[in-house]
């Protein structure tokens, strides 16, 4: 049981080093990453897209 113990008084001075972000910084990084995230979804669903007319379009020009 002491290493348990230990461990956390341990956790707890290392928790008392770390720099937490601000109010502001934290909306800020959620709003880029919303952003970030939709502009990801928007490229790949218009990736998704062409590549579906087009092999749509290939399998009724070539398929049998």
């Amino acid at each position: 049981m002491p290493n348990i113990t230990i461990f956390f008084k341990e956790v707890y001075e290392e928790l008392k080093k770390v720099t937490w972000p601000t109010r502001e910084q934290t909306i800020k990084f959620t709003i880029l990453v919303v952003i970030v995230t939709l502009a990801v979804g928007l490229l790949l669903g218009g990736l998704d897209y062409i590549l579906t007319a087009v092999t749509a379009f290939l399998l009724e020009k070539y398929g049998k």
